[in-house]
């Protein structure tokens, strides 16, 4: 989301086109501001993020396919390109208004540099010392700046400093360095407030804002927020804002307790927090514009929404999204659930659980089916998806667990998953489907397990180390990790160590943890989606697990999208996924009861 003199700008999701289009908000209604041919998408770091920003009269947006910085004419939509840098993809836009130019991350041969863009082809670097960048943030005057990097092995969840540098008259920086945190930490989402920095870091144990200045050279950081909770989640994409600066000693700013978003408003140094929106549990994207707060924000029942917050009155404007997803059916609300600690150490986890439509009884639990989420350093929020709405209006109840590992729960959790994916992960997934049997939320005798990506691998373990589970489903999941550490991209490529430990210092923790090396202990049934032009999961690791399972003679369905990429986004295959996957389960569950 972008705001500038021209315009509100956000992308939006065109199913008819398959892009990210760009919107702006007119005198009534939204306008598509791009054509349906223009998709917009920056794939720096693999997953991108920052794709468009808007200058004085004009947006600059990353173009899907070519990944080159376009400028469009928010009137007439027209598109002209920017840059024709052949192989280098750009993320992270900024608008630089003293110099009239666009900051940017270019990547390109496996190297990142911060850079600036004006027309014409003409790319200018910055800085390009650091393996990786962020986006930058420009004080008012345009004379300061401020990014965060981080090198190899990290992830910028793990490890990741803050760089600050004087803008000459040239544009050039000057006096460029760096400011660690007292302890280690993850640092991100660097912005101005006039000339004041404010930066979110969790070097005390959550993400948390700090005011950073450094008088005489040394640094100082000052703790803006009292509340032990996380105030952004993961940074797995450039261009996140999930707090923003209002003047006058103003902040909004999002708050998640036990997963769940909050939006709060402090309008001046001297008002009162007060909590807005409480419809919606998670925002992004905040921008500030002539008395109004815009951002994403994200709730259980509707659609995602673009909304704006008058900050005088507190008022909530639905701007564009915000529909109801079905005209006569009923969304299931996520209810909830949470563990204690365990005597063994285990740390208090939960997650949200879904009541299958039409309920159930005590003495006829439904089935559940629990989903491990992708990352797997990401989080299950209680956010409106229609695959779960599927499972519920089909008798299932679903459980979308936060595992050890996920964030928005403090930087202690997130961290406990280094070295022990494949077993914290599967534990609580474990502990999760215990706990709603005990507390009669879920037959014992009809528990499923799945997961997409990462969370295919945490389904496949739990089926290798569990009894619990009737049957397993993995979507494009991850069967080889030593495998994927050799062709996973560069953002990534320090990601496996980090959760498993280096191989050659843990053979053995691998060896355990490898769902191909481990299939013979799988005695359930199972079911494979993948498609055949994955980057992601090499298409030939989920061949191997189910040719291996068909060596044992177990159980086993594989169905193959050739035309689909790592996560599926043709609706038609979507819809065979959902059918092909009921039908297991319902096979599955049949089976059981009979006795088979």
């Amino acid at each position: 989301m972008a705001a500038s003199q021209a315009g509100v700008f956000w992308l939006e999701f065109d199913p008819d086109s398959g892009h990210n289009l760009l919107r702006k908000m007119g005198n009534e209604s939204p306008q598509w501001a791009s054509p349906p041919t223009f998709g917009i998408r920056s794939q720096v770091n693999g997953y991108g993020g920052g794709a468009l920003c808007a200058g004085h009269d004009t947006v600059y947006a990353v173009e899907a396919s070519q990944q080159q910085i376009h400028r469009i004419d928010p009137v007439t939509g027209a598109t002209n390109a920017v840059t024709q840098d052949t192989g280098a993809s750009f993320g992270g836009l900024v608008w630089d208004s003293l110099h009239h130019r666009t900051l940017a991350v270019r990547e390109r041969s496996g190297c990142q540099q911060l850079v600036a863009v004006r027309d014409y082809n003409e790319i200018v670097p910055l800085h390009d010392s650091e393996d990786f960048y962020s986006a930058p943030a420009l004080s008012a005057s345009g004379e300061r700046m401020a990014w965060v990097c981080w090198s190899l092995p990290d992830m910028p969840w793990v490890r990741s400093v803050l760089w600050t540098a004087d803008v000459n008259e040239d544009g050039m920086l000057v006096r460029a360095r760096c400011w660690p945190t007292s302890q280690e930490g993850s640092v991100q989402q660097p912005v101005f407030d006039g000339e004041t920095l404010y930066v979110l870091s969790d070097h005390e144990g959550w993400w948390q804002t700090w005011c950073v200045s450094w008088p005489d050279e040394q640094a100082k950081w000052t703790c803006l927020a009292s509340t032990a909770a996380d105030h952004a989640s993961a940074p797995w994409q450039l261009g996140e804002r999930h707090f923003c600066p209002l003047g006058q000693g103003g902040w909004a700013w999002a708050r998640y307790v036990n997963g769940v978003g909050e939006l709060w408003l402090k309008r001046s140094a001297g008002s009162s927090p007060a909590r807005v929106a409480p419809d919606f549990n998670d925002f992004r994207h905040m921008t500030a514009s002539d008395g109004q707060l815009y951002c994403i924000a994200r709730s259980a029942t509707r659609l995602d929404s673009v909304l704006a917050v008058d900050l005088a009155t507190k008022r909530v404007r639905l701007l564009a999204g915000g529909e109801a997803p079905f005209a006569d059916t009923p969304i299931v609300a996520p209810a909830p659930f949470k563990m204690p600690p365990s005597n063994g150490g285990q740390e208090e986890m939960g997650g949200f659980w879904y009541p299958p439509v039409g309920g159930s009884s005590e003495n006829n639990p439904p089935p559940l089916i629990l989903i491990a989420h992708g990352g797997p350093t990401s989080t299950a929020w209680p956010v409106f998806n229609p695959q779960v709405q599927f499972w519920c209006h089909h008798g299932f109840a679903v459980a979308d667990v936060n595992y050890r590992g996920s964030a928005g729960f403090g930087r202690r959790f997130r961290m406990a998953l280094a070295g022990n994916w494949g077993q914290s992960d599967v534990e609580d997934m474990e502990r999760a489907a215990d706990h709603l049997v005990a507390t009669g939320r879920a037959d014992a005798s009809r528990l499923f397990v799945q997961g997409r990506s990462s969370g295919g691998y945490t389904a496949l373990m739990a089926m290798i180390r569990s009894t619990r589970f009737r049957a397993g489903a993995s979507l494009f999941g991850v069967s080889d990790p030593a495998r994927l550490r050799e062709v996973t991209h560069r953002f990534e490529s320090g990601y496996l160590d980090w959760l498993l430990g280096a191989p050659s210092d843990y053979p053995e923790r691998w060896h355990k943890r490898t769902p191909v090396q481990q299939a013979h202990r799988i005695r359930r049934p199972m079911i494979f989606f993948q498609g055949g032009q994955d980057r992601v999961v090499v298409p030939e690791q989920t061949r191997e697990m189910v040719r291996v399972l068909e060596q044992n003679a177990q159980p086993v369905e594989l169905w193959w999208f050739e035309d689909e990429g790592h996560g599926f986004r043709q609706r038609k295959n979507q819809v065979a996924l959902l059918e092909n996957l009921l039908t297991f389960y319902c096979r599955n569950s049949q089976k059981w009861n009979d006795g088979g």
